[in-house]
C-alpha cells in the first residue's frame, strides 16, 4: 500500500521529516526534506480547490496539540527489525520471505492504554519500508504512510515511532509500502485495558493469513504485475526494488483466481489464488495448538492479516460471544461463525469444552481453509480439511452489531457529507474512488470538530473492505435505531451502499483505502485531509 510512484508519476515530492521523536537516521547523508505535494480538486462537491498550506501538516501544531491532550504515560520501548528470513510453514513447506525478526507473525507488542509506545524499526531489507499502526488513533506523523506522513525508511536506516496509546483493544501493524504486507511483515498489537471489564481465564491471539510468498518462485510484486497486466513492475517508494519477474517466463505459476464465488460476499470472492492459508504462521496440516482446561473462559483476539481473502471462522463444538469489533466494545452477541474482511478484528469469548476442537478459518469462496486447534483433553488432531458444522450456522457480520453504550457515537446531524463512489473492474484492474487512481495531492477536506458522514456507493462487481486511518467510524443503521458498531474497517458488497459517521477529532492527513492489498495498489486509495 504505497504511493506507487512509477505507475502514476504523482510523487515527485515527499514530505518534510517530522521533528522530535520521529528521528530518521541513515548511514548516508539524508536528502533535504521536500514540501508536501500541491492538492488538486476536492472530492467534496461543496468544497473548492485549496492550497497545500491550507491543510494541517502531519507534524503541524494542531497535531502536536492533539497529542498533548492524550498525555504522556509510562514509556514502553520496543526494538524491531525488518529482515529477510526463511520459515517452515508446515507440511514440508519452507519459504523465503521478509518478516519482523525471526517470527511469523511477528512477536506481539503489548502495551496498556495510557502508555507511550516508542518503537524503533531497523530496516535490513533491500527495499525501503514503513510501519502503519492499523486501527490506532494516534498522532499523524507516526501513521507510517510514505509520501504522505513520513519519508520512506531506506535500506540500512531506522525510524523511531513514538506516540501515546489511549484506546484499549486488538490492533496490528504492517508496512504501508507497496505489497510488502503480503509477505511476513505483520504482527499483533494488543492494548490492555487497565480497567478490563471482561472476565476470562486465558487469551488466544489468532492471526489469519493467505500465503504465496516464496512458493514456487511467487512474490507479491509478481502477482501485482500479473493482475495489472504488467503495469505495476515497481512499487518500492524509493525505487530500490528490482522489477518483478514477468509472467510466462517459467519463474512462477499464474496466481490469477477464477471461479471463486461466495453468496456472503455478493459474488466473486477474490482475485488471487493462494497456495496456502495460515493461522499463526502454520498450515492446516501442521496447525498451531492452544492449550486450556475444560471450562476455561477463553478470549480469542482474531485478526485478518490477509491480502485478498475474507475468512469465515468457527470453533468446532462451541458458540462464540462477540465482545469487540476493531478494538471497540459491542453489545455481546452470540454466533456460530464470523466473517472477517482483510484488516478486520473481532474479540470473542468461548467456554472451552473437554477434548480437541478445530478452529477453522474457511477462505471464503476459495475452496480451502486454515486451521488451528484448541486442546483441553486427550484426542487426535483433527484432519486438515475438517469443516465444523458451525461454519454453516449463523454467520455474524459487523452490520448486525450494536456499539456498547460506553463508545456509541452521540446522536448528531452531520456537518459535512462526503459521497464516495467505488469504481473499477477485474478485467481492467483499474480500482479507484470516483474513477481517480490514488494521488496524495487530492484530499477530501474536513474541519476539526465536525461530524462527518461518508456515503460509499460500490459500483463494482467486487466486495471491498474499506479502512480509514487514525479514526473509528460508526456504521449507520437504516432507519435509525441503536447505534452501530464502531469500526475502522468495514466491508461493502458489490452494488451496495455504506454510510458511516465519524467525529473529526484527530487532525492531519489520513489514508482511506480498500484493504484488499492489490486493489489499493491499483489505485483505490485517497486522503482525508483536515483544513487549517
Amino acid at each position: 500500500m504505497s504511493e506507487m510512484p512509477n505507475r502514476r508519476a504523482v510523487l515527485g515530492a515527499g514530505i518534510a521529516l517530522a521533528g522530535g521523536a520521529a528521528a530518521l537516521t541513515t548511514r548516508a547523508a539524508d536528502a533535504a526534506p521536500l514540501p508536501l505535494p500541491t492538492p488538486g480538486p476536492s472530492r467534496s462537491p461543496a468544497a473548492p480547490a485549496v492550497a497545500a498550506d491550507t491543510y494541517v501538516a502531519p507534524d503541524g501544531p494542531e497535531v502536536m496539540a492533539r497529542e498533548a491532550e492524550r498525555g504522556a504515560g509510562p514509556l514502553r520501548k520496543v526494538s524491531l527489525t525488518a529482515t529477510a528470513s526463511r520459515f517452515e510453514l508446515g507440511d514440508g513447506v519452507t519459504v523465503p520471505t521478509w518478516s519482523y525478526g525471526d517470527r511469523l507473525p511477528g512477536e506481539t507488542v503489548r502495551v496498556t492504554a495510557g502508555d507511550t509506545l516508542e518503537l524503533t524499526l531497523a530496516n535490513h531489507l533491500a527495499q525501503s519500508t514503513s510501519l502503519h499502526w492499523h486501527g490506532l488513533s494516534l498522532r499523524n506523523d507516526m501513521d507510517g504512510v510514505p509520501g504522505l506522513t513520513q519519508r520512506p525508511i531506506e535500506p540500512g536506516a531506522e525510524f523511531t515511532y513514538r506516540f501515546a496509546v489511549t484506546q484499549p483493544g486488538t490492533y496490528w501493524f504492517h508496512p504501508h509500502s507497496g505489497v510488502q504486507l503480503d509477505r511476513g511483515l505483520y504482527a499483533p498489537l494488543i492494548v490492555d485495558d487497565p480497567k478490563e471489564p471482561l472476565a476470562y481465564d486465558k487469551e488466544w491471539v489468532v492471526v489469519l493469513d493467505d500465503w504465496l510468498d516464496g512458493v514456487d518462485g511467487s512474490t507479491p510484486d509478481a502477482v501485482l504485475d500479473e493482475l495489472t497486466h504488467g503495469a505495476g513492475s515497481s512499487h518500492d517508494p524509493a525505487g530500490h526494488g528490482a522489477p518483478a519477474p514477468a509472467k510466462g517466463t517459467g519463474e512462477a505459476p499464474s496466481r490469477l483466481l477464477t471461479g471463486a464465488e461466495s453468496d456472503l460476499l455478493g459474488g466473486h470472492a477474490g482475485d488471487v489464488d493462494y497456495p496456502h492459508y495460515l493461522v499463526n504462521g502454520r498450515t492446516a496440516g501442521a496447525p498451531s495448538v492452544f492449550e486450556a482446561r475444560p471450562g476455561d473462559r477463553v478470549r480469542l483476539r482474531v485478526i485478518n492479516a490477509g491480502g485478498d481473502t475474507a475468512f469465515r471462522l468457527a470453533l468446532g463444538g462451541h458458540r462464540m460471544t462477540v465482545t469487540h469489533s476493531d478494538g471497540f466494545p459491542v453489545t455481546h452477541t452470540e454466533t456460530d461463525a464470523l466473517l472477517l474482511g482483510m484488516g478486520e478484528r473481532y474479540d470473542v469469548l468461548v467456554t472451552a469444552g473437554d477434548g480437541v476442537f478445530p478452529l477453522t478459518a474457511l477462505a471464503e469462496g476459495k475452496g480451502a481453509s486454515a486451521l488451528a486447534v484448541l486442546r483441553t483433553g486427550t484426542g487426535a488432531l483433527p484432519a486438515a480439511t475438517v469443516r465444523p458444522k458451525e461454519l454453516d450456522g449463523r454467520v455474524l457480520t459487523a452490520d448486525r452489531l450494536t456499539a456498547d453504550a460506553s463508545v456509541a457515537l452521540t446522536a448528531r446531524e452531520p456537518d459535512r457529507t462526503v459521497p464516495v463512489t467505488l469504481t473499477g473492474s477485474m478485467a481492467a484492474y483499474d480500482w479507484a474512488f470516483d474513477r481517480k487512481p490514488y494521488d496524495p495531492a487530492v484530499r477530501m477536506p474536513v474541519r476539526a470538530g465536525e461530524r462527518v458522514r461518508l456515503t460509499f456507493a460500490n459500483r463494482t462487481a467486487m466486495w471491498h473492505p474499506l479502512h480509514l486511518h487514525g479514526h473509528t467510524f460508526a456504521l449507520a443503521r437504516p432507519g435509525g435505531g441503536a447505534p452501530g458498531a464502531r469500526k475502522d474497517t468495514a466491508v461493502i458488497l458489490p452494488g451496495r451502499s455504506l454510510t458511516v459517521d465519524l467525529d473529526a477529532d484527530n487532525p492531519g492527513l489520513w489514508m482511506l483505502h480498500c484493504h484488499n492489498l492489490y486493489h489499493a495498489e491499483a489505485g483505490m486509495m485517497t486522503v482525508l485531509g483536515y483544513l487549517r
